[in-house]
């Protein structure tokens, strides 16, 4: 006998398009992102929220999409990699990580670009390198040693403030 289950219909407002679905109620707002909306640019690098490649933007605050659940986000405005700038005009920060090299193999670098944005909302457009190191914690780069993405994040930082 086949175990029939409820799926919830989830509304939300992702990169200032309102989408809905029908989900199961243990869907990830990363899974929802990339299998239901096709915005790819999200990755899944670790299922445990350590690696920070997953992070997107719920109401205007950076989370790891791969722990938290697509119900939970319902009416709430998403904003993914692919929202944030287009590839003839890239988002500030887009950009700085592209003038300053601050990707390599560019697995981890939506979560990071995401991250960065987040910490210049919360913190500001003058960071100092111990600032960016630390509020970066939660984002692992497997190809480079950060030095290339701390110069990226101030850079962008800088370029937010429109200076």
């Amino acid at each position: 006998m086949v175990e029939e289950r409820f799926m919830p219909n989830v509304s939300m407002t992702v990169n200032g398009v309102a989408v809905s679905a029908n989900v199961d109620s243990r869907t990830l707002l990363a899974q929802f992102v990339r299998d239901n909306l096709h915005l790819t640019g999200t990755h899944i690098g670790c299922d445990t929220s350590q690696c920070g490649a997953c992070v997107v933007h719920v109401d205007g605050r950076a989370v790891k999409s791969c722990t938290t659940l697509a119900v939970s986000c319902e009416g709430a405005s998403v904003t993914t990699i692919e929202g944030i700038g287009t590839p003839d005009h890239l988002h500030p920060m887009q950009a700085a990580f592209r003038e300053n090299h601050g990707l390599q193999c560019g697995f981890c670098t939506p979560g990071m670009i995401m991250s960065a944005i987040d910490i210049v909302n919360r913190k500001g457009n003058s960071l100092d390198e111990h600032t960016i190191r630390e509020e970066l914690e939660g984002n692992i780069c497997r190809c480079t040693g950060y030095h290339n993405i701390v110069k990226a994040v101030s850079a962008g930082a800088q370029a937010m403030s429109g200076k």
